[in-house]
């Protein structure tokens, strides 16, 4: 067996159990862990009101600090977007989707994936870069943080070079391609990654604290 048959086979198998059993392991342990009991009444609007409100107010900064983190917040819109067009949009990703959901959905064109996976790599790159510069940033990097972006910026560089036929037989770079994606698969429960499944639930439960303690949301 080679390589592109493995990663085509048995290593993906793999990878998805990996992580999906690291996902329910995730929320699992998430729903488990103990909370405090807030007894004070809700205010501005309701618990729901206050949840629904903290979601969508996040997407922004608050004003005092939009000047700051306009930088930061492109980098992390074009790295966000661009992802999700890339794999939402791709022929290749779409007919992977299908074959495991039977979901099917009309690709984008061909040069709308390429421009968004190489502002994808170029936000990835500037981000690392920004992060090692930055000093408070720095300070607070962990070995999570710099192998998260280890794993989201190898599928979208090794994408890139298959699609481009750059740097080894079409086979190869599609097998390490798959490889990378399965890296991905297999440390997205255990990271930081995971965030992007928790994001709207951990703001939802920050709104509603904040409507019963009075703060604005």
């Amino acid at each position: 067996m080679d390589l592109l048959d493995f990663v085509r086979g048995p290593g993906l198998q793999l990878a998805t159990i990996i992580f999906f059993v690291g996902l329910v392991w995730r929320l699992v342990h998430l729903y488990l862990t103990l909370k405090k009991t807030d007894i004070s009444e809700a205010r501005q609007g309701g618990e729901i009101g206050g949840g629904l409100k903290a979601i969508f107010s996040r997407f922004r900064h608050h004003e005092p600090f939009r000047e700051r983190t306009r930088n930061g917040s492109i980098i992390a819109y074009t790295m966000h977007i661009g992802l999700a067009i890339v794999v939402l949009g791709g022929a290749p990703h779409i007919l992977f989707i299908e074959s495991f959901s039977g979901l099917d959905w009309t690709p984008l064109p061909s040069i709308v994936i390429h421009v968004a996976a190489a502002l994808t790599l170029a936000a990835l790159l500037t981000s690392i870069g920004r992060r090692m510069r930055h000093p408070v940033l720095h300070m607070l990097s962990n070995f999570d943080d710099y192998f998260s972006w280890l794993v989201t910026v190898l599928p979208v560089l090794t994408g890139l070079l298959a699609v481009a036929h750059v740097g080894a037989r079409y086979e190869t770079l599609l097998a390490v391609h798959i490889l990378s994606f399965e890296v991905f698969l297999i440390w997205f429960p255990f990271g930081k990654l995971m965030h992007s499944i928790i994001v709207f639930g951990s703001r939802y439960t920050t709104g509603v604290t904040f409507t019963r303690r009075g703060a604005k949301v």
